[in-house]
């Protein structure tokens, strides 16, 4: 037998958990929390930069359509930039050490 909490069924109790307007980022080792203006055509994450695409299904409820690729793409390219500019210099580090 189920225990009921607040009289509530478990719909019931997920709707009020429920964040109308808001998402999270698809990017996988962000998750941050999204909040575009009404409206918006795009919004970007505080966290990690990326931005997205959005539809507004109604003027209250917003789905994210898909990557803005062109700024993807060039925080994709810095950080591949860095990682690189990281191995080379550790690289010319050991070389140094030999």
């Amino acid at each position: 037998m189920a225990i009921e909490k607040e009289g509530l069924s478990g719909a019931e109790s997920l709707a009020k958990t429920r964040t109308y307007g808001k998402f999270r980022c698809h990017n996988p080792s962000c998750m941050g929390r999204l909040q575009p203006t009404a409206g918006g055509k795009h919004v970007k994450c505080p966290v990690c930069g990326m931005e997205f695409r959005v539809h507004w299904i109604r003027p209250d409820f917003p789905r994210i359509r898909g990557p803005v690729w062109d700024v993807n793409r060039r925080i994709a390219q810095e950080a591949a930039a860095a990682r690189e500019a990281k191995k080379s210099a550790a690289k010319a580090a050991t070389k140094e050490g030999k």
